[in-house]
């Protein structure tokens, strides 16, 4: 079964990019120096910073919708990403190290079913969570902070 991963619209980050750590503060977010990697994913371009890259950490609603579900969390974004990742039948490689929770929603936004995986074996778990049809999407979370990753959709 195909599939689809998309990374976040840089758009929606774009205002911060740049600001004063005083500026960033006001708007609840914190830049970081990366200083290892792996250790700052980003969510735009599904990617480990690289040491001495400037990153943003900020809270992120990546369920919207009015449900108990509904949440968001601290997330990285490399600072200046313009590029969202998205690609159709390709994990990234900041997934492939990972412990990974997948999360399946249905079209009301409720979760039906979840799954833990590690990175390496992340399109078996892909496919045993997508072959319930009442499955809209998927997120899939970093396991051990429980950070958003992406969106995962059938392609």
């Amino acid at each position: 079964m195909s599939f689809r991963i998309s990374g976040l619209d840089s758009t929606a980050f774009s205002h911060l990019f740049g600001l004063s750590d005083e500026e960033l503060a006001r708007h609840g977010a914190v830049r970081y120096i990366a200083d290892a990697k792996p250790g700052f994913p980003d969510r735009i371009e599904l990617r480990d910073a690289e040491i001495g890259e400037s990153v943003l950490l900020v809270n992120h609603v990546h369920q919207p919708a009015a449900t108990p579900y509904r949440a968001s969390h601290a997330i990285f974004v490399i600072e200046g990403s313009r590029r969202a990742f998205d690609r159709v039948d390709e994990v990234p490689l900041a997934f492939r190290t990972r412990m990974l929770s997948l999360r399946a929603f249905d079209q009301h936004h409720m979760m039906i079913d979840a799954d833990l995986c590690a990175g390496e074996r992340m399109e078996e778990a892909i496919e045993q969570l997508m072959a319930d049809a009442r499955v809209a999407y998927l997120h899939a979370h970093y396991a051990k902070r429980g950070c958003y990753a992406a969106r995962i959709e059938r392609a």
